[in-house]
């Protein structure tokens, strides 16, 4: 099937396979890699990106799904050399650890900014419940998205 998809503002169409994963369309066709594939059952959060403003777990949403629709992955948050202040966090607070589920927090993270900038640690806790991070390390995160809600762009 032939989709078209505009990922981080560029339009892109492709013949795809109709059991293809967005996550593998984006990481394997389009060669995105900054979006991670984990558990494949929605458990784990890493593949998480925006369809048409609104996080998924890419590992659950067929890229047949995405077509003529707006995605948005890790890679679309700077702005040319300049990080997103959530980006900007996680370096300030040591929230990268291995980085495995960095991308999909991030992506989390600047969604529930976008909607609650100045949000309290369960809230944050909350919108990251369904990420997992392999290290554990849950109280840098949290720190990184409260520094990225104080130091604003």
């Amino acid at each position: 099937m032939q989709i078209t998809v505009t990922v981080n503002g560029d339009e892109h169409t492709a013949d795809v396979e109709p059991r293809l994963l967005l996550v593998h369309f984006l990481r394997d066709t389009l060669g995105l890699t900054g979006t991670h594939w984990g558990c494949d059952t929605s458990n784990c959060g890493v593949c998480v990106v925006w369809l048409d403003g609104t996080p998924v777990k890419s590992c659950t949403v067929l890229a047949v799904m995405a077509d003529g629709r707006t995605v948005r992955t890790v890679e679309g948050l700077a702005d040319g050399a300049t990080l997103d202040p959530v980006q900007q966090g996680f370096v300030q607070c040591h929230g990268l650890q291995c980085g495995f589920c960095t991308p999909g927090m991030m992506m989390t993270a600047r969604w529930l900014l976008d909607r609650n900038p100045d949000p309290s640690e369960n809230e944050i806790r909350e919108a990251i419940s369904g990420q997992a991070c392999r290290c554990t390390g849950y109280e840098n995160i949290v720190r990184s998205v409260q520094w990225a809600a104080v130091n604003k762009s």
